[in-house]
């Protein structure tokens, strides 16, 4: 590992949120938690029907808005006008550009760019992201499961570190449009020539993955996801740079 870690801090997922307290998974008061607990964030990109890169994890609205529909099939004026579910403040999702200004290069940003449902719309997304990101001074990483949005952002401009996100492709739920070879190549990173990823994010469970303890060793950072306790954290700790967590605090937790 270099003496200047990537990601010096851990990563607050989606934000510091807490439901409970109103603070909603990707919103600005998540965000602002996550700063002033001097952590850096991991935050998901969708894209609207109008191509606008917007800051929300899913691509259905349902759980976090209560309407029916895809992030992909509705307007970004549409989107930015919704109420986040159980937000304290009734804030609503925020336009990528939007979310750039709120965090002004206060802290470390791992951009999860959600994988899309098609190439018209890998090649939209991964060029927003890239577009929104040429004038923002501040410390930034793009990431993604999906290898073309790795590569497409480099082609667009993005210059930062870029990660590949992974797991083991045992998940049916998760990945059942994959045939066997496209698990096999993404469970063993053997994209890399394509993608020439600069770190990888790895699901906790499968960071003893023979490729994750290969790309590691040669000198490739790896965060681990996502980590919800003290015990995960340690479980964690040897095979990692860093953790991406949520629901505890991991320097109370020390």
């Amino acid at each position: 590992m270099t003496d200047t870690p990537l990601f010096p801090r851990p990563v607050a997922h989606r934000g510091l949120h807490n439901r409970v307290a109103g603070i909603i998974e990707n919103s600005a008061s998540a965000f602002e938690a996550a700063i002033a607990g001097n952590f850096a964030i991991e935050l998901d990109l969708q894209l609207t029907s109008d191509g606008v890169a917007v800051v929300f994890h899913d691509d259905e609205l349902k759980r976090l808005t209560g309407k029916e529909g895809r992030v992909s099939d509705i307007t970004v004026a549409e989107l930015t006008a919704t109420p986040l579910l159980d937000s304290a403040k009734g804030e609503c999702p925020q336009r990528f550009t939007d979310f750039l200004t709120q965090i002004g290069g206060r802290t470390m940003l791992q951009v999860e760019l959600k994988r899309q449902r098609d190439m018209a719309g890998t090649q939209l997304l991964a060029r927003a992201a890239a577009e929104a990101l040429k004038g923002y001074e501040g410390p930034v990483t793009v990431e993604s499961f999906d290898p073309n949005l790795i590569t497409l952002v480099r082609q667009f401009g993005f210059t930062g570190p870029r990660g590949i996100i992974t797991y083991d492709y045992e998940r049916k739920d998760w990945d059942d449009g994959l045939t066997e070879d496209q698990r096999f190549t993404l469970r063993h990173l053997l994209h890399w020539h394509e993608t020439q990823f600069d770190f990888i994010s790895c699901d906790k469970a499968s960071l003893k993955m023979p490729a994750i303890q290969f790309w590691r060793a040669l000198g490739k950072p790896v965060t681990g996801w996502t980590i919800r306790s003290a015990v995960e954290a340690a479980e964690a700790a040897p095979h990692i740079d860093q953790i991406v967590f949520e629901g505890f605090d991991p320097e109370l937790a020390q």
